[in-house]
């Protein structure tokens, strides 16, 4: 299949079911953390899934992948970017089973309808006003920042639009955890997994993976942490597990 690139567009390997997905180095690549997320999340056969701020399209692409899932939407804000996830989409043959919408997360529950989605994901902006600068290239700004949508917005947003025991899940900054858990609840998410990721054993964590269930009991498990590097530039094999080396 014949595929249009933009210019400085590229076409990368995702190593699984022979995937590929069109990125740009210039603009924003995705990155670790959409790739262990995707690995995190639980997605059952005949489910529905939403990736809010899916970006070129990356976690859609892996969940099916990986997961016996029904249907997947990306939703995206940037067009150039919903654009690179709808040709991704049709470079892997994917247009019946994968969606992408170009719009605000804000809106979610408007552009969906509330309670239509089994299972959630989102690899959001990770810094708010008071965790740096905002990157002076715009897209990359809107993926880092909560320029367009905070992180009350897209938990409200995922809480409407999932059923009653729906699943949400997230990868996010261990600093801001408390106050995740506390706007989960606040719109009747429960937290149920989280598990915490250290790039190597002696460091800091320096990401967190959080499952929570809409009107779920309190019942939480912390899993295992999840080890990036067993030493310098080599992965651990549950690294190279989840990327399908």
């Amino acid at each position: 299949m014949t595929i249009n690139l933009e210019p400085n567009e590229r076409i990368d390997e995702l190593h699984r079911n022979g995937y590929k997905i069109i990125q740009n180095p210039e603009g924003f690549c995705f990155g670790m953390d959409a790739v262990l997320l995707s690995g995190f999340a639980v997605v059952k056969e005949n489910e529905k899934v939403l990736d809010m701020g899916t970006g070129t399209g990356i976690i859609p692409i892996l969940l099916e992948a990986k997961t016996p899932g029904e249907h997947f939407t990306g939703l995206e804000l940037q067009k150039r970017s919903a654009d690179m996830a709808r040709r991704s989409v049709k470079l892997n043959n994917l247009e019946d089973k994968i969606d992408i919408v170009c719009g605000d997360i804000c809106e979610s529950s408007k552009l969906f309808g509330k309670a239509v989605f089994d299972v959630v994901t989102t690899n959001p902006p990770y810094m708010n006003e008071n965790h740096g600068l905002t990157n002076p290239d715009m897209p990359k700004a809107i993926a880092r920042h909560e320029i367009y949508c905070t992180l009350e917005d897209i938990v409200r947003e995922a809480s409407y639009v999932l059923k009653p025991g729906g699943r949400f899940y997230m990868v996010h900054r261990p600093r801001r955890l408390i106050e995740i858990i506390n706007t989960l609840s606040k719109y009747k998410l429960e937290t149920k997994r989280i598990k915490p990721v250290y790039p190597m054993a002696d460091k800091e964590a320096n990401m967190v993976l959080i499952e929570a269930v809409r009107g779920g009991k309190p019942l939480l498990k912390m899993e295992k942490p999840l080890i990036v590097y067993k030493e310098e530039g080599v992965y651990t094999e549950e690294i190279y597990d989840i990327y399908g080396y």
